[in-house]
């Protein structure tokens, strides 16, 4: 059944298109019925990043919160993981994230996550959505019943030390130049400050938020300005987050780009050597490269891969108890630390492991050489192209001409009605050529 309100990742849209005020009252109605239990006071945490819409959405998510009896506990900007964090810790009912991730300012969000700081499954979700539409009238609290709102201090500082615990006992990051850019994001305060406690050279940027530049020009999505600042500042490395953190990417002192595969195959190799894997492997999804499965394979270690999507790995570890996964965008889920992914707390394990091997990081964070890869989208109107006959025979003939040297994954995007083909392996232009002749048949039936 398909969701009305919730996608992958929450509710997310438009400012004030997709998500009003409207909606988001009545998402903290439904969120606060569903999560209210007997007759004790309830309270729920309420996070967000810069973006100006932040400040419409939250004050509506307080008035749909306090009109049902919760008591809301106001973060201010924080990482996404922080608010899932602090959402366990303290002992809240339901932890509440406004922010579009990666996505520019005109979008927002509402990421919500239960008491053990993980985000809602399916049946929760819709459970919310039924009651969003309906009649809330005799669900209001009583005069006397109403929730209280109030700012709370000292959750940056909560984060920071948490972030910092995540490293062995007594490391420092002395010696090592950091550039850090925050994109103008939720992060914006506490990952300088954490890196300054741990002894390195911080150049910070992206830590200007002003409601308009979350993300534009800057952090995971666009690291460009990072890969030059390293090179001006000669630094060691560069750290680039997302508009809520949860996400992280790595520049080498070169300037030159690290994806989240190779960041996997360095926090995995780290941690089967000092005997931290849960199991002898890690999780990943469809479309990280064959050069990291081999590389594991290699050292004798797995790779489960899932469907798109961090929710899809998180769910998989769960289930089979890995505690490392992620994705190529620089989603690390490390969950021996933190129920969603923490894009900070990833690159402080990549710091280790870099001052523990004591090389640039252009050779410690460089575990393999990824496989050509090509990737294409076809845009269609209607129907269901991935049954067509023509397009299934395009299909198995890539197959059989990949013949075990390369993969191809063929899927339909869960955001628009798009085709997404990807196509990898030892032989270039074999990749090319098959996957346009994926594309072609896609093409002729989508005319």
């Amino acid at each position: 059944m398909v969701k009305k309100y919730f996608g992958t990742d929450g509710v997310r849209g438009r400012a004030n298109g997709a998500i009003t005020p409207e909606l988001a009252l009545k998402v903290g109605q439904a969120a606060g019925v569903v999560f209210r239990r007997g007759e004790d006071r309830h309270r729920v945490v309420i996070g967000k990043d810069t973006r100006l819409s932040g400040y419409m959405i939250e004050t509506a998510l307080v008035a749909g919160f306090t009109s049902v009896g919760m008591d809301v506990l106001l973060l201010g900007p924080m990482p996404t993981p922080a608010v899932a964090m602090l959402t366990r810790s303290m002992r809240a009912d339901l932890g509440v994230m406004i922010s579009a991730s990666h996505n520019p300012f005109d979008d927002n969000g509402i990421k919500l996550f239960g008491p053990d700081g993980y985000k809602l499954s399916d049946e929760i979700e819709r459970r919310i959505e039924d009651l969003i539409d309906g009649d809330f009238t005799k669900r209001l609290a009583k005069s006397r019943e109403l929730g209280r709102a109030k700012r709370i201090d000292g959750v940056h500082d909560r984060y920071i030390e948490f972030a910092k615990r995540t490293l062995p006992r007594n490391l420092s990051l002395e010696g090592l130049r950091v550039v850090i850019d925050c994109a103008h994001g939720a992060a914006y305060r506490v990952a300088p400050e954490a890196l300054w406690e741990l002894g390195a050279d911080v150049v910070s940027i992206g830590v200007e938020p002003d409601g308009f530049n979350i993300n534009r020009e800057c952090g995971s999505t666009a690291p460009d300005a990072l890969c030059r600042k390293v090179r001006e500042m000669r630094a060691d490395i560069g750290i680039a987050l997302d508009g809520d953190a949860d996400r992280v990417l790595i520049v080498d002192e070169q300037g030159h780009l690290i994806d989240g595969d190779q960041l996997l195959a360095v926090i995995a190799q780290s941690w089967h050597e000092e005997g931290l894997l849960a199991k002898p492997g890690i999780v990943a999804t469809v479309m990280s490269n064959l050069g990291l499965e081999r590389h594991l394979q290699s050292l004798k270690l797995d790779l489960k891969r899932t469907p798109v999507g961090d929710r899809y790995v998180l769910e998989y570890m769960r289930k089979h108890g890995y505690n490392v996964g992620g994705e190529p965008s620089g989603h690390i889920i490390l969950s021996d630390y933190t129920t969603t992914g923490d894009g900070f707390v990833a690159a402080l394990q990549v710091l280790a492991v870099v001052k523990k091997q004591d090389k640039p990081v252009s050779q410690a964070c460089h575990r393999f050489t990824a496989l050509p890869q090509v990737l294409k989208n076809v845009r269609y109107r209607s129907g269901k192209p991935l049954e067509n006959s023509k397009v299934r025979s395009a299909i198995e003939d890539a197959q059989q001409r990949l013949n075990g040297h390369g993969r191809l994954v063929v899927r339909p995007s869960g955001t628009e009605p798009v085709i997404r083909v990807m196509g990898e392996g030892d032989d270039k232009a074999l990749v090319e050529e098959i996957v346009d002749g994926i594309v072609d048949a896609l093409t002729d039936i989508a005319a």
